[in-house]
């Protein structure tokens, strides 16, 4: 064969190994609520929003968090999808930055500062399920906390 026909096979294959990797990024974005986050960890974390990411396949919230010895720590919690959480009546302007907010979570499994949030309480009241990561999260569905 000439390098023409050379360069048209790798190109070719190229293209195709490519092809091939697309889906394995979906698979590795979404994942499940044991791969990352500890159900006997769990946290409450209170204080300001920094930031909101309204992101598929997860919502983020940031937060900043006053530990009892004076310093702050950005947490960062994760949430359902933008759909899941419209559907039970958060919008992407319910959580603003500057407003202090109180997630009810499990915390990551390498213990750092993110969470996969269960429940997350508006400055007025209002409480919101806000999903999991799926299958294996403490208690999935809303109003099925046991906890005291």
């Amino acid at each position: 064969m000439n390098w023409k026909t050379w360069m048209f096979v790798g190109a070719g294959a190229a293209i195709g190994l490519g092809l091939l990797l697309v889906p394995l990024r979906s698979v590795y974005a979404h994942h499940a609520f044991g791969a990352e986050f500890d159900p006997n960890r769990p946290v409450l974390l209170k204080g300001p929003v920094t930031r909101v990411e309204w992101i598929n396949p997860h919502t983020w919230i940031h937060l900043e968090v006053t530990k009892e010895d004076g310093k702050k720590e950005i947490w960062m919690v994760e949430g359902g999808t933008p759909n899941s959480l419209l559907r039970r009546g958060l919008k992407r302007d319910t959580i603003q930055p500057g407003k202090s907010i109180v997630v009810d979570g499990y915390q990551a499994k390498d213990r750092s500062n993110r969470a996969n949030g269960r429940d997350v309480t508006l400055a007025d009241g209002q409480k919101f399920f806000m999903g999991s990561s799926g299958t294996g999260a403490p208690y999935d569905a809303p109003g099925k906390d046991e906890r005291k």
